[in-house]
């Protein structure tokens, strides 16, 4: 298994893609917590079910002291932390508009979660890493960074951040062998996207497809294969990039 005796760090893990990242890893062999602001309840007893180790914390990212004790947490149920999912983010239920009508509101929480929140859980598990001899962080952009998504500059301009961030920090925690890579996805067909949409969903859908090389709607199974190979030995020599994963939308 390529994943065996790994312990990893999956935020946004309650529901989507942050349960299916823990599913495959721990078919991997991983061991798994699941952190998230609602509960992992669900996701635990699916990996559970299959044979999985995992444990669950709630963690709010945009608090650095609840980020800290979501490394503790699996340091103390695993005894170490090798990998770094930052899958949490703002999307599912941002209001789009032209981007002068944007809400301030939701600018500010969209840059504390999708920015902050993904540096806080940096800072949090790059001590217990360096203990470890190193490790990997898999940081979640987007497509919507590179190809740009009108309605949407709060998210496509945090998502861009996401990119800028994973090359400094590769650049910086080379010398630990701690490698820091980011994944770049078109939408995916989670509950998330669907209320993004809302009404326009399946239009969205077709739209999405026609733009893509490979002309499918991208599912949960397409982008776990990218996470497990970044998480594993396989990519040892692999940091600093953004893989996308979008059919064919984007060459980067």
């Amino acid at each position: 298994m390529q994943l065996d005796s790994k312990v990893a760090v999956i935020t946004g893990a309650a529901r989507g893609l942050g349960r299916a990242y823990a599913v495959a890893m721990a078919a991997e062999g991983a061991s798994i917590l699941a952190c998230d602001i609602s509960d992992c309840g669900e996701t635990v007893a699916e990996v559970t079910a299959a044979g999985g180790r995992i444990e669950s914390v709630v963690t709010d990212i945009t608090d650095m002291e609840s980020c800290r004790a979501m490394a503790d947490a699996a340091v103390s149920a695993f005894g170490r932390i090798d990998i770094l999912v930052n899958n949490a983010a703002l999307y599912a239920t941002l209001k789009g508009a032209r981007f002068e009508d944007l809400d301030e509101a939701q600018w500010d929480a969209v840059m504390n979660v999708n920015i902050k929140g993904v540096w806080q859980c940096c800072k949090a598990v790059v001590g217990p890493m360096r203990q470890a001899g190193g490790g990997s962080i898999i940081n979640v952009s987007s497509l919507a960074a590179v190809y740009g998504l009108p309605y949407g500059l709060d998210y496509v301009a945090s998502k861009a951040a996401v990119i800028g961030m994973t090359r400094t920090m590769a650049r910086e925690l080379g010398k630990d062998l701690i490698r820091v890579n980011a994944i770049a996805p078109s939408a995916v067909m989670t509950e998330g996207t669907q209320d993004f949409f809302g009404e326009k969903f399946e239009k969205a859908k077709s739209v999405i497809a026609s733009g893509q090389i490979i002309q499918r709607n991208l599912e949960p199974a397409d982008l776990t294969g990218t996470v497990v190979y970044l998480a594993s030995d396989a990519s040892s020599l692999v940091t600093g990039q953004t893989h996308m994963v979008d059919g064919g939308s984007w060459f980067l």
